[in-house]
Order: structure tokens, then sequence, then C-alpha cells
């Protein structure tokens, strides 16, 4: 029944400082239970920094999203209609994950029907993907900005770096026009 269905990533909410603990009862559980092919991934967003203790700088992660875990699965939880009841293994998977010591929940408008994850908000999370933003604009074509500092800014591509997924702009400040680097996702043709 699993492979008919996309793995997507979820949001697991948490007791702040529980983090490690939920990844690893999950863990545990999938490996009990042979669950490997349904619950793919369990992971804890985490960033690099210096921390300066007693004039010393030592590095350290910390946790990007504290009382967050992402969940790669496979479900049918996003294909439900509104009124529609999950299948009697996702209500299982649900129970599971929802039951772990420390889980309070999915992250969801709807407190029934977890929500997955776009691509294009891993991406804005710093979480790498394999998706590929498509783009109707190459270089020449007038775009508008749709968000940061520049939001509702007009301006002209004057290239474009399908690796790193960026175009660079001019945009007019203060008189003069200056180059700006801009994510695909934070621009539209017009």
């Amino acid at each position: 029944m699993a492979e008919d269905k996309k793995a997507k990533w979820y949001v697991i909410h948490t007791y702040s400082g529980y983090e490690n603990k939920v990844k690893t009862l999950l863990e545990k559980t999938i490996a009990n239970r042979g669950m490997q092919d349904v619950i793919q991934d369990i992971y804890i967003p985490t960033e690099d920094i210096i921390e300066i203790k007693d004039g010393k700088k030592k590095p350290i992660k910390r946790k990007k999203y504290p009382g967050y875990v992402l969940i790669k699965l496979v479900s049918g939880f996003d294909t439900l209609g509104r009124d529609e009841e999950p299948s009697a293994g996702d209500k299982e998977l649900w129970y599971l994950i929802r039951n772990t010591r420390g889980v309070t929940g999915f992250v969801s408008t709807n407190p029934n029907k977890p929500l997955p994850i776009t691509e294009q908000e891993l991406m804005a999370m710093g979480i790498e993907t394999d998706w590929v933003p498509e783009v109707n604009y190459e270089v020449g074509s007038t775009i508008r900005v749709l968000s940061g500092p520049f939001a509702d800014s007009i301006c002209t591509v004057e290239e474009m770096n399908k690796e790193k997924q960026q175009v660079k702009v001019k945009i007019t400040m203060f008189g003069r026009e200056t180059p700006v680097y801009l994510d695909f996702t934070q621009v539209e043709k017009i």
C-alpha cells in the first residue's frame, strides 16, 4: 500500500528540550516494528554557532527550531478531503507518532489532518532538497521581487545561476543601481 504514495515531510511539535529524545524513541519504534519503508527519516535542524564562554570560543550545535522535529513519512494524510477519514494504517501511524513521549502533535491547521511541508518551505528553512523551482523568466526579463527588503521592486534579470538557484538583478537605491542576488522563489515574471 505504501508503494504508491510518495514520502513527504511533516512537522511534529514536541516539548522544548525533548527533540532528541523524541527522535531516539521514534527510531527505536521504527526499528522494532520494521517501519523503515513508512517512516523514512527523522531530522532535527541544527546550526553551528560559536559560543564565547570564559573568554574562549567554543563551537556548538544549536537547534534552529526548538520544540520541532521533521519527519519524512509515507502516508495518505495529504490526499484526504475535508471530511474524509484516514485509512486504518494512517490512523495507526498517526497514533504511534502522536503518542510518543514528548510529542504534543503534528503542526497543522486541522488537528485531525497533518499537512506536509512543501519543497519551497523546506528550502526556506535551509534544508537541502532536490526540488528545483520552475522559472518562466530569463536574462533580460522584467521581474517583480516578491519578498524580502526589496519586495514589490521591479527590475531586470542580469544573470541567472541555476546551480545556486539565484538571479542577479540591479535595483535602484538612493539614485544608484545596485546589484542584488535573489533566490528564484523570491521573484516572478511580470
